[in-house]
């Protein structure tokens, strides 16, 4: 099949799985907000950047590895050497995952008081520890069909695992209202493992007979410690940055209750403010990303396989359809969520807070779209240190935000500085790749 045709189907069938998972996310979110309420939705946020960060240890650079070491062996008809890539990434990012999981259920009390600031994020810890290994190996199965290019499998568990998801959610609270219990973010949580579990098991079940279907041999394993030593050159820069930037998100995502107090804000406050803006408003901007994610995610191996091939004007003509496209649909989006945004807060939130970040942040919409595209390019073409530096530097200017203007203005001064940050790192990335214009 033409690579167009497949870049085209891949697209299409990513954005479709992206929008329903959205979708179904988006009504999940409403029934959380309107369950735990806005306080608890903040509880629930502010686990994430533990969760982020365990996931960027174990899997953060490899995923990436994974994808573009395949691509590029499958390329050049090295067929028993793309699938020697998954057994040695997918065993070593596993066993790395295993021993994070152990320490953070260990030690989750620490980190909720000592790094969370918030103690009642202990219990959460502790449950959403059992989701690191098992969303570690959906994740390096699907970097291996990215770079096969079966786009389907990566689509039919992502939307297993956000309906499994919302179905373990929804039973509990089910059985907590019978039984006139309270609903707690633990809600949310045993969500978050039910749905790491289920798409675990399917993507288990496939890749395994998949590999029994070539009749792969383990034994026939060549050059392991060749292999292994290629991926880790390449994906150790890539999750030290990773791990780095989850480092600073955590920090940015910390100190936002604790300047919001600042700003004159009580503990219950902030924290309502921190979920309104990152459990109900960033994840409604974030929707139409689902065709941006898909076209970043398509885009990696196939970079990664015409750079094998050295395929300039391929990469060049990608490029350019890129920016074009989510430059355009960053701007409707842009009008769409800044002229509905009073009625997307109010109606389907309730809140009021919330339609005010929508209208903020809809001018955020055509760098937001457009960084993460040109973020996947930049990964499959091998470019780790300017992945590091962008995203270094835009969680770096938040921070800064965070710290000298939220006191001032309040969670105002984030959004502004959640603009700056996405116009400068969307700026440096069409910089660095700038010898693909000409």
């Amino acid at each position: 099949m033409d690579n167009k045709l497949i870049l085209l189907k891949g697209t299409l069938l990513l954005t479709g799985a992206g929008f329903i998972t959205k979708i179904i996310g988006f009504i999940y979110r409403i029934f959380l907000s309107q369950t735990i309420g806005a306080e608890g939705m903040g509880i629930y946020q502010l686990i994430f950047p533990i969760h982020t960060l365990c996931f960027a240890l174990s899997v953060g650079g490899i995923q990436t590895a994974i994808s573009r070491f395949t691509a590029a062996r499958a390329s050049l008809k090295d067929e028993q050497g793309a699938r020697d890539i998954f057994i040695l990434s997918g065993a070593f990012s596993t066993a790395i995952a295993f021993l994070v999981s152990l320490v953070l259920y260990h030690n989750a009390s620490w980190f909720a008081v000592h790094i969370l600031l918030e103690e009642r994020c202990t219990s959460l810890l502790k449950l959403m520890a059992f989701s690191i290994p098992m969303g570690t190996l959906h994740s390096c199965v699907n970097g291996y069909y990215y770079a096969r290019k079966k786009m389907s499998i990566p689509a039919a568990s992502q939307l297993l695992e956000q309906c499994a998801r919302v179905g373990v959610s929804y039973g509990l609270f089910l059985i907590l209202t019978e039984q006139g219990l309270p609903i707690t973010p633990m809600l949310a949580v045993a969500g978050l493992v039910g749905g790491e579990l289920i798409s675990m098991l399917f993507s288990l079940i496939v890749i395994l007979w998949d590999y029994q279907k070539q009749d792969y041999r383990l034994k026939n394993l060549r050059s392991p410690g060749k292999a292994l030593k290629e991926i880790l050159v390449f994906s150790f820069p890539l999750t030290c940055s990773r791990l780095l930037v989850n480092v600073l998100h955590s920090i940015e995502s910390v100190l936002i209750p604790g300047h919001l107090r600042l700003y004159g804000l009580d503990n219950g406050s902030a924290l309502s403010v921190y979920g309104v803006l990152t459990g109900m408003a960033l994840p409604l901007i974030l929707f139409p990303s689902a065709i941006t994610n898909a076209v970043s995610t398509v885009l990696l191996p196939s970079v990664a396989e015409q750079q094998a091939i050295g395929n300039h004007q391929s990469i060049r003509r990608a490029i350019l359809l890129s920016v074009k496209y989510c430059l355009l649909l960053g701007f409707v989006s842009t009008a769409f969520f800044f002229f509905a945004g009073d009625f997307l807060g109010l109606v389907l939130f309730k809140n009021e807070f919330a339609a005010t970040f929508i209208k903020t942040l809809a001018f955020i919409c055509p760098c937001l779209y457009l960084s993460g595209t040109l973020g996947g390019i930049l990964n499959g073409l091998g470019a780790a240190n300017q992945s590091f530096v962008l995203n270094t530097l835009g969680l770096g200017i938040r921070i800064a935000f965070v710290f000298f203007i939220i006191p001032e203005y309040g969670i105002q001064g984030y959004l502004w500085g959640l603009i700056v940050s996405e116009l400068l790192v969307t700026g440096l990335s069409l910089y660095f790749l700038r010898e693909y214009f000409s």
